[in-house]
């Protein structure tokens, strides 16, 4: 991405301060060029409004889930609510914002698959996934690169352990061998462990949902152990 924002990115940056290529900064290393580091942010912005209104309204619950997940600095928030506001209008469009994010990023990549997390928690805001809701993350997901299975296994780590697959959860397949379990758990464990988002400096809101995605994929391996008789 060069110099200049193109696309519906830079119409919705317009007149924005500078300063607001820091208010997602913790969210990942890169891009580190600061024109990427503002087209990311308002992506983020945007498509968060279009995920608050993805059930039909805009409630305060998710705006403010949104507020929690994606640190705004009062200095950034008369910015950030204009982006927000003119976003949230519909859900329309939403697919060349997440078009845009996706190319500052390799497909499926963790940071991708972070901002679905975030996503998802502005969905939960009003204590239920609406299937419209559900609609617009499987086709933000298919965007951002992730596969049918991959975006399983993100979906429920939110439904709760009680709610999902154990299978689906680990990401395997229920005929796979135990080797396969153990790989698979292990595999999740490191991958999702907060220390890990506390070591790439990611907002206490991802590193509580971080938390969250580790205690159902334990909870996961648990009932899958439990059913083969081994630890």
């Amino acid at each position: 991405m060069g110099g200049a924002i193109d696309g519906p990115l830079g119409a919705l940056i317009g007149g924005i301060a500078g300063q607001a290529a820091d208010t997602l900064r913790q969210i990942t290393g890169e891009p580190t060029d600061g024109t990427r580091q503002i087209a990311f942010t308002i992506g983020v912005i945007a498509l968060g409004a279009k995920m608050a209104k993805a059930d039909g309204q805009v409630t305060r619950d998710e705006v403010e889930a949104f507020k929690q997940v994606f640190k705004i600095s009062p200095e950034d928030m008369t910015d950030v609510s204009r982006v927000f506001n003119l976003a949230r209008k519909d859900v329309a469009g939403f697919e060349a914002y997440a078009g845009q994010i996706a190319d500052l990023f390799e497909p499926a990549s963790q940071v991708l698959e972070d901002l679905l997390h975030g996503l998802f928690h502005i969905a939960k805001a009003d204590q239920v996934i609406h299937p419209g809701e559900l609609d617009y993350l499987g086709k933000v997901a298919k965007i951002f690169g992730f596969d049918a299975a991959g975006f399983s296994r993100i979906r429920a780590y939110h439904l709760g352990p009680n709610l999902a697959d154990p299978y689906t959860i680990l990401g395997i397949e229920a005929d796979a061998d135990d080797d396969a379990v153990k790989g698979a758990w292990r595999a999740l464990i490191q991958e999702n462990h907060p220390d890990r988002a506390i070591a790439r400096g990611l907002p206490q809101e991802f590193v509580d949902l971080a938390t969250e995605q580790l205690a159902t994929i334990n909870d996961a391996y648990d009932r899958v152990s439990r059913q083969r008789g081994f630890k």
